[in-house]
């Protein structure tokens, strides 16, 4: 069951996470979208041209296996929201930081530099929702289940 519950909220937060940022990216033109599907740096799957689709599974993996170790973690004791909350931005912390390596590593002239404060400030922020995501995601799935039984 945690596995379930962790690949449910893994999939619904990063959908969430990854739509805001191709809506960002839509409305300011800074390509925060583009840096999350980047993966031009990788040794031979960079060599691929992949579709957006694929580049976007790539990131729905990533956040499935984040929503099975926060599940596996918050599952440990009983947590307050707050305390859910607390893990779930403290789990998150490389991913603001993972915004510098991408930057730096991309091959892709469009991918935003590693100095451009705006694109990181955008990239934080999304990263904070989908940090927020995984609690709320994980309470909700924890009443639905309560009243299940």
């Amino acid at each position: 069951m945690k596995l379930l519950k962790g690949i449910w909220i893994g999939l619904w937060s990063g959908l969430m996470m990854g739509f805001l940022l191709k809506w960002i990216q839509s409305i300011t033109g800074v390509n925060v979208y583009s840096l999350l599907l980047n993966v031009d740096f990788i040794p031979l799957v960079g060599a691929v041209d992949w579709s957006e689709p694929v580049e976007f599974a790539f990131h729905v993996a990533t956040s499935l296996i984040l929503g099975v170790v926060y599940v596996y973690i918050a599952k440990r004791r009983p947590y307050s929201f707050g305390q859910l909350a607390l893990l779930s931005l403290i789990l998150c912390v490389p991913l603001y930081l993972l915004y510098f390596p991408l930057a730096i590593l991309a091959v892709n002239p469009e991918i935003p530099g590693a100095a451009d404060g705006e694109a990181f400030l955008y990239w934080v922020f999304a990263h904070f929702a989908y940090a927020l995501a995984l609690p709320i995601l994980y309470k909700a799935f924890e009443r639905k289940n309560a009243a299940s039984q």
